[in-house]
């Protein structure tokens, strides 16, 4: 358990980090024209906090608690009593509660069916090609696995 907090912990660290470097960028590129000031969250998001800045704060931390999901809930592939599908059904809808609740408060889109449910979709879809992927990686592996078995014998 101490590896998967290890990894929770190194990605909550990269993904607050990545978070911060992309708001940054982001509010420097829409603020070099001199309009309004632009912050990189939403403004309902915002108004939940008493200062863009504690919710700018808020904000890179939320991100790091995504990774740290995503990291940590690996786990899930080690334990060996239940099968592969399972072992993706169960990370799917672990990281997926995490991701959508937070980007759900982050982009509060509670206010917007469309663009939650185009969120949803466009997790799922990814997690899609994403386990397909890890499938048919396995899959080969398993081939040349058998295959070298064959040869030795």
């Amino acid at each position: 358990m101490k590896e998967y907090l290890k990894r929770g912990l190194l990605s909550f660290s990269l993904s607050s980090f990545s978070g911060l470097i992309v708001n940054l960028i982001i509010d420097a590129i829409a603020n070099s024209a001199g309009d309004p000031p632009f912050y990189s969250m939403s403004p309902d998001f915002r108004a939940l906090f008493t200062t863009p800045a504690m919710a700018a704060y808020t904000n890179v931390l939320l991100y790091g608690v995504i990774g740290f999901a995503f990291a940590a809930m690996t786990f899930l592939f080690d334990l060996k009593k239940m099968g592969l599908l399972i072992q993706w059904l169960l990370y799917f809808l672990s990281t997926g509660a995490v991701c959508i609740t937070i980007t759900t408060l982050l982009w509060q889109l509670q206010r917007y069916p469309r663009a939650f449910f185009m969120t949803v979709g466009g997790y799922g879809i990814t997690y899609i090609i994403i386990a397909i992927s890890q499938y048919l990686n396995l899959k080969k592996d398993v081939k040349e696995i058998n295959e070298s078995l064959k040869k030795a014998s």
